[in-house]
This record gives C-alpha cells, structure tokens and sequence, in this order.
C-alpha cells in the first residue's frame, strides 16, 4: 500500500473540477489505510498519525467545482466512527458506503483472516444509520469458503436480511493460487456453492428492492452520465446514494445535476421525472 500525498491529490482533483467534472471517487484497495506510509503526527496531542483518510477528506473537501466526493473500497478491520462523523459532517460527501462483509459468520471470517467479527460489521452499520439514517450500505460477499456449513451459510443470509443492503456483489468461493484456503481438503462442491450463490442472489435482490421503495414519491438529486442504452430518449445517472435513475432526457444533460421525482422503484434503479421540467 502507497499512499499519494494530499497536496497531490488536491491538485489532481482542482484539474478535474477546471476540466469540468462534477464528482470524483478516492480509490484504494483498502481506503481506510490510507496515510499509513506518510510520516508526521496530529498536532492535537490524539496520538494519530498526521494523515488518514478523514483527514484527507477535510483537506480536500473544499475543492472548487467538485460537487460530490466518493470513495472505496473500504475494510470493516480499520472503518472508524471518525471517518462516518466526517462524512455526515461534509457536504459534498455522498450518502453511499461500500463496506465488504465476506461472510456473516465468525468461524468462516476467522478462517478468511478478515480481522473482524459479524458483531463487529454490525456495530459500524449502527453507527454509519446513527450518523446518516438514510445512507445507502454495498457489500461483498462470498459463498462456499472452505468448509462452510449451510449453517454458516444461513448466517451470512441473515446478515443481508438484518442489515438491509442496497446491493451486495456476489460469487462463489474460487481457489486462487498462493493462498493457503486454496489445498485445503475441505473444498465445498461446485454444485452447492452454485446453488448457494443462487439462493444469496435471489435474498439480496429482494432486499434491495425493499431498499429502492423508499425512493418512491420522493426527490433525489441525479448526476446525469449518459444515455439509457435501452432507451435513447432517456438519460441515466446516480443519486447520492449510487442508485442508478433514470428520467426523460436528451445529451444536452449529461454532467449535470438534475432533481428528479422518483416514479418506479426497482432491485438495483429508479425511473422519475424532472421536477423542473
């Protein structure tokens, strides 16, 4: 892991904003590690190092024309209460978090080496609801680990269920070279960890379809990225917490911001109409 400096980030992100984006998405493959590899101290006595990710995000908040920051991927291990204050604080920080889970069940996480326990994803999704009751929460999560039961199985269900995800990627457990999970002998059969995928997906798009209705009747601000490709007198973007949407429009829109009211709601988009139009 290598973390860019703030300044160089700030000023990537002003070009963006001088090019005319509206939105950018801080990348890493552990975001919340950020900072780590830079030296210096907070200077408020707190013992923190001088940068991590939320105070990256204070630094860079500000920048002129960037209406709305992004970020992953995270890792439950290091998400703070910190970083979630930050983001309800800031306004340009989308109401969206892309938190992987794995695994709802402890002996499977312990096995993964994720460093956390499902108790312990939970207790950040309180805190994230406490913060922001209306924040949108992705995940990953994968099927047929070495050994898992269908009891531990059914606890990553109920984990989906309980939390109430707007969208969780999904796959089956793949052997992946140099990992010691990979010569165990007791690898799940293909045929159950495909039916297992099935019965995952079918659970995660009928919460997500609960999720999408409370949109119904209500207005949500669309940065509008292109086309419907299915249907070219409309357009498509993403509300603040990265549902797609889509509404009557032409080309003229694309990069703006659009209020739109949400008409249709379905498993993972929402059809409205310009409130303005």
């Amino acid at each position: 892991e290598q973390s860019r400096t703030p300044e160089a980030i700030r000023k990537e992100m002003e070009g963006l904003a001088a090019a005319g984006y509206k939105e950018v998405t801080l990348l890493g493959q552990n975001i919340d590690a950020y900072g780590r590899d830079l030296s210096g101290a907070a200077s408020d006595g707190s013992g923190r190092r001088k940068w991590t990710f939320t105070d990256l995000l204070y630094y860079i908040h500000d920048v002129e024309g960037i209406e709305r920051i992004r970020f992953a991927t995270s890792h439950p291990r290091y998400f703070t209460e910190r970083l979630i204050r930050a983001c309800a604080e800031l306004p340009k920080m989308c109401e969206f978090f892309h938190i992987p889970f794995q695994s709802g069940d402890n002996e499977i996480l312990k096995e993964m080496k994720r460093g956390y326990t499902h108790q312990r994803y939970r207790r950040i999704i309180d805190t994230i609801r406490h913060y922001m009751p209306d924040a949108a929460v992705s995940g990953d999560a994968i099927v047929g680990f070495p050994g898992e039961t269908e009891e531990q199985f059914q606890h990553t269900i109920d984990l989906v269920r309980e939390v109430g995800f707007d969208g969780v990627n999904t796959a089956a457990y793949s052997p992946r070279p140099f990992t010691d999970a990979a010569v165990w002998d007791n690898q799940v059969a293909d045929l159950i960890k495909a039916d297992r995928l099935n019965r995952l997906n079918d659970v995660v798009k009928e919460v997500a379809r609960e999720r999408s209705e409370r949109y119904v009747g209500k207005e949500e601000l669309v940065l509008v990225e292109g086309l419907n490709p299915k249907d070219e007198r409309q357009v498509m973007g993403r509300t603040q917490g990265n549902r797609v949407a889509f509404f009557d429009g032409d080309q003229d829109l694309i990069g703006e911001l659009v209020n739109i009211h949400i008409d249709v709601a379905r498993n993972f988009s929402l059809t409205g109409h310009r409130v303005d139009a």
